[in-house]
């Protein structure tokens, strides 16, 4: 099939990394995998962090122009179908729904968020958006199985949703994991034979900095014990969280790495620690089950399905910094069960693979074009 493929979000090609710029990234390359000709319909973010209605009553005009351009190209070589990944009442798809009901073509939309409590409130534009998308798609993929249920009450359709755990297509690290901890050692003056804990997450003001807060309190906890954090990640609150992260122990930050950087950091470390509060699945632990290595994070729905409690990492109550240090502290003191715990990790990786995703998005893609009798627009 020929696919349109939109984030509202961050677009694959956006020049700031996070999770949700790599989930895009990753569904092109599953789509395509699938054997799916995939195109990027519109780089247009439609994201308003503050909720300020002007900036969304003005993304609305602009998304409308770019759907009449898109349709004015493409309106006689139109797509097979329309897929868009991640749409909440932030980040609404203003074009999507409207192509695929001029084009007829089926729509379907990955990663569908509805919050109820946004009706009515600061992002009312964005929420009736983003509603009114998922109740049009002909098919939904959720990564996150909180999510479902309001989904489910809106659409009150069976069949249309299908549960899909976060995936990843980890490359293999560029050296052996002695190379590479003994590159990192020398590098930033590091004991190998400590164990090494590793955090992935940009520095937001947000719930990312409430994660990080909360890995600080429980780091402190364990100031007596031999180890050091390395911290991948940038952003405008770190002159806020590096003294946090300093007072509680030793802990090296790495400022922005690129991707390769970060498999690597994955193979050389002993453990990933991220309270991830208030996250869908955590991307940086999906990548880091990936790379066999296992974590201590909190509980989320959308992240036990991709850490197996007790086999491939730990996970403690959510915004629980007392149990969160007690569980690291539990792999600090047992080196052994750590080393059985990764090998569980790494036999377990496959699960999280590439190819899998992208034979159950097909399935779901393939069903929603035989549920569309084919017309012409």
């Amino acid at each position: 099939m020929r696919i349109a493929f939109y984030a509202p979000m961050k677009s694959p090609t956006h020049p700031m990394p996070s999770g949700d710029r790599r989930m895009a990234g990753l569904l092109v390359s599953a789509l395509r995998r699938a054997g799916h000709e995939v195109s990027l319909a519109s780089p247009l973010r439609s994201y308003d962090r503050t909720g300020d209605a002007h900036r969304q009553a003005r993304i609305r005009r602009v998304a409308a122009r770019v759907t009449q351009r898109y349709l004015a190209r493409h309106h006689r070589h139109r797509p097979d179908l329309w897929f868009t990944y991640h749409v909440y009442h932030k980040a609404p798809d203003w074009i999507g729904p409207a192509v695929a009901e001029r084009l007829a073509i089926p729509y379907v939309v990955a990663d569908p968020i509805i919050s109820p409590s946004q009706a009515g409130g600061p992002w009312a534009l964005g929420f009736d958006a983003a509603t009114a998308a998922i109740a049009k798609a002909d098919r939904l993929i959720a990564f996150d199985p909180v999510d479902i249920p309001a989904v489910e009450r809106l659409r009150k359709r069976d069949g249309s949703i299908t549960p899909l755990a976060p995936f990843l297509d980890a490359p293999p690290p560029r050296s052996s994991r002695p190379a590479l901890r003994a590159a990192l050692a020398a590098a930033h003056g590091l004991d190998p034979d400590i164990p090494w804990l590793a955090t992935v997450a940009m520095m937001r003001c947000d719930v990312k900095r409430e994660s990080y807060r909360l890995l600080a309190d429980a780091l402190g906890r364990l100031r007596s014990k031999n180890w050091v954090l390395l911290i991948a990640g940038d952003g405008p609150a770190r002159d806020e969280i590096e003294p946090l992260l300093h007072a509680a122990g030793r802990v090296v930050f790495l400022g922005r790495v690129a991707d390769a950087e970060i498999t690597d950091l994955y193979h050389a470390v002993d453990l990933a620690v991220w309270p991830a509060l208030k996250e869908g699945y955590a991307m940086a632990l999906v990548e880091a089950q990936a790379c066999g290595l296992p974590v201590v994070a909190g509980f989320r729905p959308g992240i036990a399905q991709v850490v197996d409690d007790g086999q491939t990492g730990m996970l403690t109550p959510e915004g629980n910094g007392t149990a969160f240090a007690a569980a690291i502290d539990t792999l600090l003191d047992d080196r052994q069960a750590l080393a059985a715990m990764a090998n569980r990790t790494r036999c377990r990786a496959g699960r999280l693979g590439l190819d899998r995703a992208a034979q159950r998005l097909d399935t779901v893609l393939q069903a929603a074009r035989a549920a569309r009798p084919e017309r012409r627009p």
